[in-house]
């Protein structure tokens, strides 16, 4: 059975006002327990603000400020899983977990319970996070590509993590004499260039050649200076992998499909007038993906944004290639 741990975060590094790398290291006297790549661990805070699940008249759930008595939000525990993005052989080698997060926001702008609390880490004063002993998961290499000549990641946001964990293993298995023969492709979207996390070190491994890997990062509200930036990619995960096998943008399809129903298609409309065109970058040609993507001997994996996994998803049905998601 699981035990409850109180861990140290030792490192905070910001990428934006929003997303953050943590690191943490175990109770004194303790380890963290051995896992494999893609995996995934629960974390705590004590001083959360807690909220309570409302079904609305129309039967949506939503959730509110959970109140006392004098209309004070009440504080609390919160747990979270949250998937690894260090490598196993850091953890093994230095003793922390290392962990990418966003602060979540609820529709009405608020932040989310454990990422409010976490995003509050100081790792010279606040800086204990509790943590359950048990590392689970089957979102590994072993359980979801065993079989398969290519291997996509499609990370949309923070769901980069666990194949972050896994192209850093891969790289260092290769360089101790494990070889492979498997291709491996990663497409990465977040909003700017300064989110990408762990950009530096994919470019790293991909420019190493350790193992057969490319790397294909994008941004998703590009400013002037990264439109003009030809080493990125530009546009959300969903749709560069649409326009990798010439299917027409979410946004797009979503105006087509309102228009056949006879519905009315201005908002639609507006929203494929927002969305951002999908591009690659320059030194990467749409027949190399396509090589490295070939249905017959391909899986996808996706992890991040639910409504961007299920079109992931969709594009996989649509064009017979093998695909799996990391569910909780």
């Amino acid at each position: 059975m699981a035990e409850v741990k109180i861990g140290t975060t030792v490192s905070r590094f910001d990428l934006s006002s929003i997303l953050a790398q943590f690191r943490l290291i175990p109770e004194n006297g303790h380890r963290f327990p051995d896992y494999k790549a893609g995996q995934y661990v629960a974390l705590r805070r004590e001083n959360c603000r807690l909220t309570k699940r409302v079904i609305l008249p129309d039967g949506k759930i939503t959730y509110v400020p959970d109140v006392d008595e004098r209309g004070n939000q009440k504080r609390g525990p919160v747990t979270h899983s949250y998937s690894i993005s260090s490598a196993p052989h850091e953890t093994a080698e230095h003793g922390w977990l290392e962990f990418y997060i966003i602060l979540e926001t609820y529709e009405d702008g608020k932040p989310g319970r454990l990422t409010e609390s976490l995003f509050q880490l100081d790792p010279t004063e606040d800086n204990k996070v509790y943590y359950f002993t048990k590392i689970a998961g089957d979102f590994t290499l072993e359980r979801r590509t065993k079989g398969f000549r290519n291997v996509v990641f499609v990370g949309t946001g923070t769901g980069l993590a666990p194949f972050a964990s896994m192209v850093k293993q891969l790289h260092y298995e290769a360089l101790h004499g494990k070889a492979s023969d498997v291709r491996y492709t990663l497409i990465h979207a977040n909003r700017g260039a300064a989110e990408l996390g762990y950009h530096d070190r994919l470019l790293e491994i991909e420019k190493a050649g350790r193992i057969d890997f490319l790397y294909v990062p994008s941004i998703s509200r590009p400013s002037a200076t990264e439109t003009a930036d030809q080493t990125l990619a530009r546009g959300r995960a969903n749709n560069l992998l649409r326009s990798i096998f010439d299917l027409p943008m979410k946004e797009q399809e979503d105006l087509m499909n309102v228009q056949e129903l006879g519905d009315d298609p201005i908002r639609s409309q507006a929203i494929l007038d927002r969305a951002v065109r999908p591009s690659l970058p320059a030194h990467i040609p749409k027949s190399l993906l396509l090589d490295r993507m070939d249905p017959k001997n391909t899986v996808i994996l996706t992890c991040g944004n639910p409504l961007a996994m299920a079109d992931i998803g969709h594009i996989a049905a649509t064009t017979g290639t093998k695909f799996e998601k990391e569910v909780w």
